[in-house]
C-alpha cells in the first residue's frame, strides 16, 4: 500500500491508520513494514475520502514510524495474543503538543487517564510509539515510555500472582492502568493519583554535620526551624498535594549582635542541596534613582520566578538572605523623607514573597537586631512565616561553641591540659558566641605574647614557639582583663558602691540583707513570679545604694545593671526614657537578670519647689516596673530612694512588690558595733600587709599616720 496525509485533524486524534473500506475494516489490528528490519503495529480506521490501496497516517505516527508521502509500505493483518499482550499498565510521557499554547493550570492525571481509556480502548500500542491526545480543549504530544502485561492470573479469575511482565506491543483494554509522566523540562502540572512519584533528590545534605559546620548552641532553633520550614519540603509531593499544604516562604532571624543569626543563615544554605543562596545586606537595595530600588528586589526573585514557570512543582529551591532587614523594612509611613522609597521597596517585597503571583520555590530569611521596626505585613502569616529569637547560649551551648574555636588547637596539641572548656562556660554567663570566639583569640594572643622578645626589634623566639601552648592561666586572664560580655553584670559598675564593704552594725543591716536574699531566691526559682520589685527606702547616707549593690552582687545573676542618675546628665526627657528602657529590654535577654534603679527622685529630676518632676520619665518607670519579661526569663527590680512619701504622692509605691525601710544608726550600742567591726577590719590589713613583708609585730600606727576618718573615729570613742 502507499503512504499518505491523514485527510482530518478529527481522524489524526484517534491514533488510527486511517484506510479505505473496501481494503480493511475499522479496529482491525495491522503490522505496517517500511523496511525489511522496522515493522510498527497499527489499528485501523476505514473512512470514505481514502482512495483503496493507500493508508494514511498523522505527522506524529509518521514521524515515528519515519514514513514519507507516497511511500510504498507492506501491510499484514496483526493478531493480538490476549492472554500475553493485554495491558496491564503503560506510563505515558505528556507535554503540550505547542510551545505557544503552555498554561501553569492543573490538569486531573485521574481523569486524563480515564479518557484516554475511552478514546483509545482496544488499541494497539508500542513503545517509543508518538501520538496526539485531546483534554479539556488542549492538544498533547504522547510518547509511551513503558508497558506491562496484565498478570495471566488475573485474566483467568485467579488471584494476582504479582508477577509483572514488561512487553513492546500490548492492548489496551478497560480495565488497563494508565499513568502520566510529565515531560523533562515541561511546564505542565499534573495533579492525582494517576502520575509517576518524581524523583527527588534529598533536600537535606546527607554530609551535614553541625560542628563542623562550626555551629553551636542552637539545636533547639535549628530543630524548630526544621520542623516549621523544611519538614515539608522534605516529605513527597504527592502527599504535601494531597494535604494542600504550603511551603513556609519566610524566616526571620532576631535577637542581640554575635549570636549566631547570620552564620546560622548562612548555614542554612550549605544544609540544604538547593541553588547557591543569594545573600543582600538591606542597605545594597536602595538605590538613588527612582524605581531602581524596587527593581533590585524583582531581580532577586527573577530566578526563582523563571524556574518556577518552566519546571512548576519541579523547581529547586531558591534561597534569599536578607541581613540587616530591618535597613529597607521600616513601618511604612513612619519615613522623614518625602521620596517614600521604603515604602516602595516593603511593598515589592509584599507582592514578591506571597503577591498574587505567588512562589513557591523560594525561602526568604531575613535578620534583625530590631524586629520592632519591621513593618507588620511582612510578618504574616505567608511571609516572614517562622520568628525565631536566637538568644545568648546557654551552658550546654558554650560548651559546644568552645569546642568549635578550640578543636583546631586541641588537634594539634597546642591547648594546655589544664584548660577545661566546662568550666569556661560556667563561667562565661550571657557570653554571645562572637564574644566566646573573641575569648578565645584574646587567650592565644596572650599566649603567644609570651614568645615575643622585647628587644630593639620585635622577634619571635621561634625555639620557644615549637612548645606554645594555651594554658588555663591565659583564658582566666583574657576573661577578666580582656572580654566583658555585652549583656552581662560590668563589675565596676557596682563595685564602687561597695569598695569599702558592708559593715553590718546590727540586726536591721543584717534583716535588709537577709530579706534581699530571699527576694533574689523567689525570682530564681518561683515559677509564678517572674518579676520582683522591691523599694529600698530610707533617710540619705543610710546605704541604701550599697545595701541594693551588695544584694545584686551576691545574687550572681548573669546580668546586673545599675540604672543610676550620674550617667544620665544633660539627658533631655526623651534621651533619659530611652536610655531606661534599653536597660530594661537588654534585661529581658538575659534568663537571669537584676536592675538597680537607683536614686528614683533624681532620676525623674524631683525638686520640693513647686514641686516639679518629669512625668514622661515617671510614666515609662511605672510601665517598666510592672512589665512581666517574656516567657521563660526571670527579672528582680531593686529601687532605692530617700523621698518615700514624693513616691508615695505619685503612686510609685504600687509598682512595687514590697518595701524595706533601712534605717540609720540611732543608738550608741548600734555606733560603738559598726566602729569596732570598722577598726577590727582595718587592723586586720594592717597584720596581714605586715607579716607579707617579713615583719610580725604588731602595732597600732600613731596618729599622724591615721586617715582622716580613723582621727574622727578615734575622737568620737575618746
Amino acid at each position: 500500500m502507499q503512504a499518505a496525509r491523514c485527510p482530518t485533524d478529527d481522524l489524526s486524534l484517534t491514533n488510527c491508520a486511517v484506510v479505505s473500506e473496501k481494503d480493511l475494516q475499522s479496529g482491525q489490528h495491522v503490522t505496517v513494514k517500511t523496511t525489511p528490519t522496522h515493522k510498527f503495529v497499527f489499528t485501523t480506521k476505514t473512512h470514505h475520502a481514502i482512495v483503496p490501496g493507500t493508508i494514511a497516517f498523522s505527522l506524529p505516527q509518521r514521524k515515528w514510524a519515519g514514513l514519507s508521502i507516497g511511500q510504498e509500505v507492506e501491510v499484514a493483518n496483526y493478531n493480538f495474543d490476549k492472554s500475553q499482550q493485554c495491558i496491564g499498565a503503560m506510563t505515558i510521557e505528556i507535554d503540550f503538543l505547542q510551545k505557544k499554547s503552555t498554561d501553569t493550570s492543573p490538569y486531573d492525571s485521574d481523569k486524563m487517564a480515564s479518557e484516554f481509556i475511552q478514546q483509545f480502548n482496544n488499541q494497539g500500542f508500542s513503545v517509543t510509539q508518538q501520538m496526539v491526545f485531546s483534554f479539556c480543549d488542549k492538544l498533547f504530544g504522547l510518547v509511551i515510555k513503558d508497558i506491562e502485561a496484565m498478570d495471566a492470573s488475573i485474566l483467568k479469575g485467579e488471584p494476582a500472582s504479582g508477577k509483572k511482565q514488561k512487553i513492546d506491543i500490548g492492548l489496551l483494554v478497560g480495565n488497563s492502568q494508565v499513568v502520566f509522566e510529565k515531560a523533562e523540562s515541561s511546564s505542565l502540572t499534573l495533579v492525582g493519583k494517576a502520575k509517576t512519584k518524581e524523583q527527588r533528590q534529598s533536600i537535606i545534605n546527607p554530609d551535614w554535620n553541625f560542628e563542623r559546620m562550626g555551629i553551636g548552641g542552637l539545636d533547639k532553633e535549628f530543630s524548630d526551624i526544621f520542623r516549621r520550614a523544611f519538614a515539608s519540603r522534605v516529605f513527597p509531593p504527592d502527599i504535601v498535594e494531597q494535604m494542600g499544604c504550603k511551603h513556609v516562604k519566610g524566616i526571620l532571624l532576631f535577637g542581640p549582635p554575635g549570636c549566631g543569626k547570620t552564620l546560622m543563615a548562612r548555614q542554612i544554605g550549605k544544609m540544604l542541596n538547593s541553588r547557591e543562596p543569594k545573600i543582600v545586606n538591606g542597605p545594597e537595595i536602595l538605590n538613588k534613582f527612582v524605581g531602581e530600588s524596587e527593581a533590585n528586589i524583582r531581580k532577586l526573585f527573577a530566578d526563582a520566578e523563571e524556574e518556577q514557570k518552566r519546571l512548576g512543582a519541579n523547581s529547586g529551591l531558591h534561597i534569599i538572605i536578607f541581613d540587616e532587614l530591618d535597613a529597607i523594612c521600616k513601618q511604612r509611613g513612619t519615613g522623614q523623607g518625602s521620596t517614600g522609597v521604603h515604602d516602595t521597596v516593603v511593598n515589592q517585597l509584599l507582592s514578591k514573597i506571597d503577591g498574587v503571583e505567588q512562589l513557591n520555590n523560594i525561602l526568604v530569611i531575613g535578620m534583625t537586631n530590631r524586629p520592632d521596626l519591621i513593618d507588620d505585613a511582612l510578618m504574616r502569616p505567608g511571609r516572614f512565616e517562622v520568628k525565631m529569637e536566637i538568644g545568648l547560649p546557654d551552658e550546654k551551648g558554650r560548651v559546644q561553641i568552645l569546642n568549635i574555636h578550640t578543636n583546631k588547637m586541641r588537634d594539634f596539641g597546642l591547648l594546655a591540659p589544664d584548660v577545661d572548656v566546662k568550666e569556661l562556660a560556667a563561667g562565661t554567663k550571657n557570653y554571645s558566641g562572637a564574644e566566646l570566639e573573641g575569648l578565645v583569640r584574646a587567650a592565644q594572643s596572650t599566649a603567644m605574647n609570651r614568645h615575643i622578645k622585647a628587644t630593639a626589634t620585635v622577634e619571635v623566639d621561634t625555639e620557644r614557639a615549637e612548645k606554645l601552648q594555651v594554658t588555663r592561666s591565659d583564658f582566666m586572664g583574657s576573661l577578666n582583663n580582656d572580654i566583658k560580655p555585652a549583656f552581662g553584670s560590668n563589675q565596676e559598675d557596682y563595685a564602687s558602691y561597695i569598695m569599702n564593704g558592708i559593715i553590718k552594725w546590727g540586726d536591721p543591716v543584717t534583716r535588709v540583707l537577709d530579706d534581699g536574699e530571699l527576694l533574689v531566691q523567689q525570682t530564681k526559682n518561683s515559677d509564678r513570679t517572674p518579676l520582683v520589685a522591691v523599694l529600698l527606702e530610707g533617710s540619705p547616707h543610710s546605704g541604701k545604694t550599697a545595701l541594693a549593690a551588695q544584694i545584686s552582687e551576691s545574687s550572681e545573676f548573669p546580668f546586673i545593671k545599675i540604672c543610676s542618675p550620674d550617667k544620665m546628665i544633660g539627658f533631655s526627657e526623651n534621651s533619659k526614657c530611652l536610655a531606661i528602657k534599653k536597660i530594661f529590654e537588654d534585661a529581658y535577654k538575659s534568663q537571669l537578670s537584676c536592675v538597680v534603679v537607683d536614686d528614683i527622685e533624681r532620676l525623674l529630676d524631683y525638686v520640693p519647689i513647686g514641686p516639679r518632676f518629669s512625668n514622661m520619665v515617671l510614666q515609662a518607670l511605672l510601665v517598666l516596673l510592672k512589665k512581666t519579661p517574656p516567657k521563660g526569663r526571670k527579672l528582680l527590680i531593686i529601687g532605692t530612694t530617700s523621698r518615700k512619701e514624693v513616691l508615695q504622692e505619685m503612686e510609685m509605691l504600687d509598682a512595687f512588690s514590697t518595701t524595706i525601710h533601712v534605717p540609720n544608726i540611732s543608738t550608741g550600742e548600734h555606733l560603738v558595733e559598726a566602729l569596732e567591726v570598722r577598726t577590727h577590719t582595718h587592723t586586720q590589713k594592717q597584720t596581714t600587709s605586715r607579716m607579707q613583708s617579713g615583719s610580725v609585730a604588731i602595732s597600732t600606727p600613731p596618729p599622724h599616720h591615721r586617715s582622716a576618718a580613723e582621727q574622727s573615729t578615734t575622737s568620737v570613742i575618746q
